[in-house]
């Protein structure tokens, strides 16, 4: 009995042991996946912000580099900063981060741009609304860079669309493990935007959380792209979905491997001339709806501000016309849903949506009304 006793460990010690154990039980592995084709200078910069998110929030961690056939250190500099390497060659960005989602041992997966800065608030709080329930999210991000003034202040305007419609791009994307495999991962057949299907497959599957807490991403390919190739991309990607499915849609724009001008911004007139011109209409689109606060007795049509307001609400009711095909976009999405959370958050997205087209519709129909008036006479 002595002997017994003597091997026994006291009380206390197993009152000390059990948080411990618990602690172990209830904190999952996170698995951070970051997709990378020759971003051996990012990655220096990437990974050690996330070793360091990691190490803040207290949880077991990994991170996984998804090497997508590149031709420079990527590969090294990941084992250098302990980063598990996953050897691919999809050069398609959906495939490379399934391959890191499918090798992923953790219980809540991180989609993390190569290019892309974390911290731990963001970590924690997508990590708490997890615990709570929620299938997945994003978070909201701000530019850095010597990007374009209209791209500084775009980035800066869509953080509380980003809430509203619960919608966010793929440099930060967080998810169950559960709902990634339900989900069955970013839709492969997309080359560009594989980040928005997801998050919709997403919402499918529970709660889709975008976080105030926001991450600083890259701009360089903003700062490469003049307005002109940003706006001829825009107007593609509403006439035509095979701007999505076909590689060569958007190979120089996402899938380019030459990284030595990330860091130059086109000097060139033309580059200057289609910037200053997207400043101003994003200006005009901002302070669009105040105009109409102002009576036309106000403002006459023979008046120079009078035809100064005609001229911007022609060209806001054209615009507000691509809020048709993303009206019905969204009511496609609405017959899907499950969750009823989801469902009224999109229902209400999807009505303002169909309203502002609305509207927009009638603002162009007595706009070419009014100018075959003017003609006329």
């Amino acid at each position: 009995m002595d002997r017994l006793k003597s091997v026994e460990p006291p009380a206390q010690s197993h009152v000390r042991q059990l948080p411990m154990f618990c602690q172990m039980v209830v904190q999952p592995m996170i698995s951070f996946i970051v997709p990378a084709h020759n971003e051996q200078t990012c990655l220096r910069r990437t990974l050690p912000a996330i070793h360091e998110s990691a190490r803040v929030v207290g949880q077991p961690y990994e991170i996984i580099v998804v090497d997508d056939a590149s031709t420079d250190a990527t590969a090294e500099v990941a084992r250098q900063q302990s980063a598990i390497v996953v050897p691919v060659r999809h050069r398609q960005i959906a495939a490379t981060r399934n391959s890191g989602g499918r090798a992923a041992r953790g219980e809540r997966l991180f989609f993390v741009d190569a290019d892309t800065i974390i911290n731990p608030c963001a970590v924690a709080s997508a990590l708490r609304y997890m615990d709570k329930g929620a299938a997945g999210g994003g978070a909201t991000v701000a530019v850095d860079g010597i990007a374009p003034f209209y791209v500084r202040l775009t980035s800066l305007l869509s953080i509380p669309f980003a809430k509203l419609a619960g919608f966010t791009g793929g440099a930060f994307m967080f998810c169950t493990r559960a709902a990634f495999h339900a989900t069955g991962g970013f839709d492969e057949r997309l080359y560009w935007a594989e980040e928005g299907a997801f998050a919709l497959a997403l919402k499918r599957e529970g709660r889709f959380i975008v976080t105030w807490e926001r991450v600083l991403t890259s701009d360089r390919r903003l700062r490469t792209m003049s307005a002109r190739q940003l706006f001829t991309t825009a107007v593609r990607m509403v006439s035509s979905r095979k701007i999505f499915t076909r590689r060569s849609s958007v190979e120089k724009i996402w899938y380019n491997s030459n990284r030595e001008n990330d860091d130059k911004m086109p000097t060139t007139l033309g580059f200057k001339i289609f910037n200053g011109i997207a400043l101003v209409i994003l200006v005009v689109m901002i302070s669009g709806p105040i105009w109409s606060f102002i009576p036309w007795s106000a403002t006459p049509l023979d008046s120079l501000l009078g035809k100064f307001r005609f001229v911007i609400r022609m060209f806001l009711s054209h615009v507000g016309l691509v809020l048709w095909p993303v009206g019905f976009f969204l009511f496609r999405s609405l017959l899907r849903r499950m969750q009823w959370t989801e469902w009224l958050k999109l229902a209400a997205l999807t009505a303002f949506c169909f309203w502002q087209a609305w509207v927009c519709t009638r603002a162009a129909i007595w706009v070419w009304t009014q100018l075959w008036h003017w003609l006329a006479n």
